[in-house]
């Protein structure tokens, strides 16, 4: 695996890479509060299959560049960032892969570039409009987004998270994942991500601009790339019933949930996470 620093205008993307250089490319977006790790099972096991894997930290992560204000991480900034990866791999069309945060953003770029896509692979977060329908309507989905909320206070956050090294974030992953999903070598890797300077504030400024902006796709709702969502019935901040209205928008899409896992779904089944990947991927080559 190799580390390379990819360009979008001045925004400096560390990205992991690994895979033959004429394999099929696949993008891979971690979401919050984690970096290019969350992929750390799926990575090298895609690479060995003969695709070019890119896994890069998002911008306000690890040694990513991260610019000043909100508005720097509205989706339509970070769908360029996807973008940029893209046209250094010189594909014209990938794979593109994403949890939480990144699932956010790759259900935005297929949105928008749907030339672009062979396929997308969604994990454990809801269609942007499926999303809003099921906060609006049901009070239980308002108390699990609590957090969304606070983050929107200005200075609080950047100064309470980071107490007891990081303990808000340990505890948030210790207690919503599976038993062991999680080793001590990832929260290291995390912990030093969160200490980068300027990191906390970035990736806070994710939820500040998602709420401020509230933007709407530009061309409806449906996705007609070839999408699979994948979810861990055990999510304790996301609703299961926004997975099944999510699959309402595909118009070839299907949908696996998983009962014994959580939210970290890539960490909890990494080995059937893998096959469903691949299988996904080989369906729909982009060549």
């Amino acid at each position: 695996m190799d580390i390379t620093h990819i360009y979008n205008g001045p925004i400096g993307l560390e990205t992991r890479h690994a895979g033959p250089t004429d394999g099929e490319v696949v993008i891979m977006l971690h979401g919050f509060p984690e970096c290019w790790n969350t992929w750390k099972h799926q990575l090298p096991v895609l690479a060995e299959a003969g695709y070019r894997v890119y896994a890069p930290n998002m911008r306000g992560y690890g040694l990513s560049s991260k610019p000043d204000g909100v508005d720097a991480y509205h989706v339509d900034q970070l769908i360029k960032d996807v973008d940029a990866i893209r046209r250094h791999s010189g594909a014209k069309k990938i794979h593109l892969v994403g949890h939480d945060w990144g699932a956010i953003v790759a259900w935005w770029y297929a949105l928008n570039k749907p030339e672009h896509l062979a396929s997308l692979s969604i994990l454990n977060v809801p269609h942007p409009t499926a999303f809003l329908k099921v906060l609006k309507s049901k009070p239980s989905q308002l108390l699990k987004s609590w957090y969304i909320f606070y983050f929107q206070l200005p200075f609080l956050p950047e100064l309470t998270v980071p107490f007891k090294q990081f303990f808000f974030f340990r505890n948030v992953l210790a207690r919503t994942s599976n038993k062991g999903s999680y080793e001590q070598s990832d929260y290291d890797e995390l912990l030093k991500h969160w200490k980068t300077p300027g990191s906390l504030k970035a990736m806070i400024n994710y939820y500040r601009s998602a709420i401020r902006s509230q933007p709407k796709p530009p061309n409806g709702n449906t996705i007609d790339t070839p999408t699979q969502i994948l979810w861990g019935e055990r999510d304790l901040a996301l609703s299961l019933d926004m997975a099944y209205l999510s699959e309402k928008y595909l118009t070839n899409g299907s949908l696996t949930t998983y009962p014994d896992a959580t939210h970290w779904l890539a960490h909890d089944k990494p080995d059937e996470i893998n096959q469903r990947l691949l299988g996904h991927f080989q369906s729909y080559s982009s060549r």
